[in-house]
């Protein structure tokens, strides 16, 4: 089995630093399967992304520890360089949401274990116009706070509730006007908030995206909260999106696997809660089935 080489990129920083407590076992775990490895730290954004794209083809398999942010990084390099091998993920942020999507234990030593066996599940990857994203592009309302924020304080739709209902007017929720081209047809709305996923727990919130979420069909989920203009609009949305009710006219929802829109003033996005930047202009593609991830073997 000798001979075959791994690259470990971690984020010494991530998730507290929890990684110092646990290192040598996960390089244990590596080596013990067979991989001469190599490891790398970050030392600043972007690094990770220049790491892979430049040194990536050599190894034939990339495992990396850190946030979300960590493995975006990781991914992009990949899909700039255009490789292929699998790529394991040792999850270290504080939410880690895709991790959980995956199966993926919170544990580092048993992630680490997971991440050199051959058990692979391909995944769909985002690109938002030349960024990347695994599992969420969002903009407006909630994307301020964070899906950073603790577990217990995670529920984004209760953060929503309580800042509508908080909102002295309705005219104080930033929206946006925004066209819409999706699935051959193009629409002009005002939004307060709209997530593409590729999902099955947004914020620790299931069930959001709707039924049928696959990572691996080629689509995207697609939510798009209109601007309330009374306080019936406002109850109806926030019915919906705490799952009171399960449809409404105020909530635009499809599967795609391209959208693109277009605002008349530049919208700050999040991509993978990260600040994806500011856009006038956003292109969001699938790309199916582009990622082999390593994930456990279902029991």
């Amino acid at each position: 089995m000798g001979g075959r080489k791994l690259l470990f990129v971690f984020n010494p920083k991530s998730g507290k630093g929890l990684i110092k407590n646990h290192l040598l076992e996960i390089v244990d775990a590596m080596v013990k399967a067979g991989y001469e490895t190599t490891l790398y730290t970050t030392q600043a954004r972007g690094d990770a992304t220049r790491k892979v794209r430049e040194d990536g083809a050599n190894y034939d398999r990339i495992v990396c520890s850190g946030g979300d942010g960590t493995l975006d990084e990781v991914v992009t390099g990949m899909r700039e360089a255009d490789l292929h091998m699998p790529l394991g993920y040792i999850p270290a942020g504080s939410t880690n949401d895709f991790a959980r999507t995956l199966g993926i234990p919170n544990d580092m030593v048993k992630a680490a274990e997971i991440a050199v066996t051959d058990n692979f599940f391909p995944c769909d990857v985002g690109q938002f116009n030349e960024d990347t994203f695994i599992y969420i592009a969002g903009f407006g309302l909630f994307t301020e706070i964070s899906y950073e924020t603790p577990q217990e304080f995670k529920n984004i739709f209760g953060h929503a509730a309580y800042i509508l209902s908080a909102a002295k007017s309705l005219a104080s929720i930033p929206n946006y006007l925004m066209q819409v081209e999706v699935n051959g047809e193009a629409f002009e709305g005002r939004f307060i908030y709209g997530m593409i996923t590729n999902s099955v727990s947004v914020a620790g919130f299931k069930g959001l995206t709707g039924k049928d979420v696959h990572l691996d069909d080629g689509e995207f989920e697609v939510t798009l909260v209109k601007t309330p203009t009374n306080p019936i609009e406002l109850n109806e949305i926030m019915a919906y999106l705490t799952g009171l009710i399960s449809e409404t006219n105020m909530v635009f929802t499809c599967k795609t696997d391209n959208i693109q829109i277009r605002s008349r003033s530049s919208v700050t996005w999040t991509l993978d809660g990260e600040n994806g930047g500011d856009h006038w202009s956003v292109n969001i593609k699938n790309h199916h089935r582009k990622l082999n991830f390593v994930v456990k073997e279902e029991e």
